[in-house]
């Protein structure tokens, strides 16, 4: 790996390189990875997350790590290892990644200020704006939007080293989501579901790149179900279950979403689960260099519309149900993300490396990349169809509402839902699904 990783690190500095080019007064770049904050009136703090530009560079996820970049010059990270005997504050220094840097042990990170030279010319990355302040950085060089704006761009190219940390994730993400389906089919509770994933990742809690959701019956619907009941309603038994949960390796994430039914769950919904992985399938298939996530999301929604149509869910023409944004009463979120040391990672919405925006379309409100697609990009493909009643009731009783078999809905509702994902690596010639590959 550490052949990758000094490759990846050399294309960060020309990335960076090239991110400073018209930049008048800026010689280096000083990237925080992050602050550990305590809960109001307590002395605890919740799980830490580093920046995702200080991950872009080190495997580290600890508070108060500093890296400097300046163009021509190898990169120093700025170690700091407070003394402490009231908790563990050790760093592994591994063989494949610590060669590329030069690296300064401090006691404090407010010892860094000794070891900068031209602080008025350096650009400070990351939220401790307070602490960017009182090294002497000026307040316009504290996260300056058009350098972001290169960097957030260019994040969305992965590296050979990247694919290889992302394929990881899913490789041990997909052994948690073949436990948590065992689990459920022994009866298990979304709590019993949840502690088998973790096992099978061999992680906790705080290690997961998200709050997994694991949710079972009506609560599939709930898009970010974040509870994990220790069992179910009384005489109720775990029909579906819809499971989103990936891992962390090196900070780079999986993210990868699984829906398991009882043998005897209601006919429809089997079909339903049927068409959905047959539609989800064809969705990756698609993605290609050149392919827009606005035309993407487009297809899933016909994809979705299909499937409603089938089941004669809905009692129209595919077209006919587009034209009303049926589909979107069933899958009422984005078709995907970009994916990388963040879950949902940054520059969804950037046209260009110099900040202009393409805003998803009034139809398609929450989606998170409208960006056209190019080689070793690594998005999502998540289709969902959902009974939620929150959409649904208010066009009951309206002329859009007479194309869809409400007795048919009413008999699904307490069934929750349906989501598959992967993530999908565009190559050359089409994609490479890293989850199934």
């Amino acid at each position: 790996m550490s052949k990758e990783y000094s490759r990846h690190i050399g294309r960060l500095h020309q990335s960076y390189e090239q991110s400073l080019t018209g930049l008048e007064g800026i010689d280096g770049i000083l990237i925080h990875s992050g602050i550990e904050y305590f809960y109001h009136g307590d002395d605890q703090a919740p799980p830490f997350r580093a920046y995702g530009h200080f991950c872009h560079w080190l495997p580290i996820n600890r508070p108060d790590q500093l890296l400097l970049i300046v163009p021509g010059q190898r990169p120093i990270y700025f170690q700091v290892i407070p003394p402490d005997y009231w908790y563990d504050q050790s760093i592994e220094n591994a063989d494949w990644w610590v060669s590329e840097f030069d690296i300064v042990s401090l006691l404090a990170v407010e010892q860094v200020k000794q070891h900068l030279a031209n602080v008025n010319r350096l650009a400070f990355l990351g939220e401790a704006e307070n602490f960017a302040r009182s090294l002497g950085i000026s307040p316009q060089m504290i996260n300056p939007r058009h350098l972001l704006n290169r960097l957030d761009y260019q994040r969305a190219f992965k590296s050979d080293y990247e694919i290889q940390q992302l394929r990881k994730a899913n490789a041990s993400a997909l052994q948690g989501h073949a436990a948590a389906k065992a689990s459920f089919l022994e009866g298990g509770s979304e709590y019993n579901v949840h502690m088998a994933y973790l096992q099978a990742c061999r992680m906790i809690d705080q290690d997961c790149p998200y709050t997994s959701i694991v949710a079972m019956n009506e609560k599939a619907a709930i898009l970010h179900y974040q509870n994990k009941r220790l069992t179910l309603p009384s005489r109720q038994k775990g029909q579906v279950l819809l499971i989103d949960a990936g891992c962390r390796i090196n900070n780079y994430c999986s993210d990868i979403t699984r829906t398991t039914i009882a043998n005897d769950v209601h006919e429809a919904f089997k079909l339903l689960l049927e068409g959905m992985e047959i539609a989800q399938q064809k969705l990756v298939n698609e993605v290609r260099p050149g392919l827009s996530c606005i035309e993407l999301q487009r297809s899933a929604m016909r994809q979705v519309a299909h499937v409603a149509v089938d089941l004669q869910l809905i009692s129209c023409s595919v077209e006919e149900a587009l034209s009303l944004q049926l589909p979107q009463l069933f899958m009422p979120h984005g078709i995907g993300h970009l994916l990388g040391v963040q879950v949902h990672d940054v520059g969804g919405h950037l046209s260009d490396s110099e900040g202009n925006l393409l805003a998803p379309p009034e139809e398609f409100p929450f989606l998170r990349t409208t960006r056209t697609l190019t080689e070793d990009m690594v998005i999502t493909v998540e289709p969902g169809f959902y009974f939620i009643g929150q959409l649904l009731d208010p066009i009951r009783d309206t002329p859009a509402g007479t194309r869809i078999d409400w007795p048919l809905v009413d008999e699904l509702l307490h069934l929750g839902g349906v989501r598959i994902e992967d993530n999908v690596r565009v190559t050359a010639g089409g994609a490479e699904n890293l989850t199934r590959h």
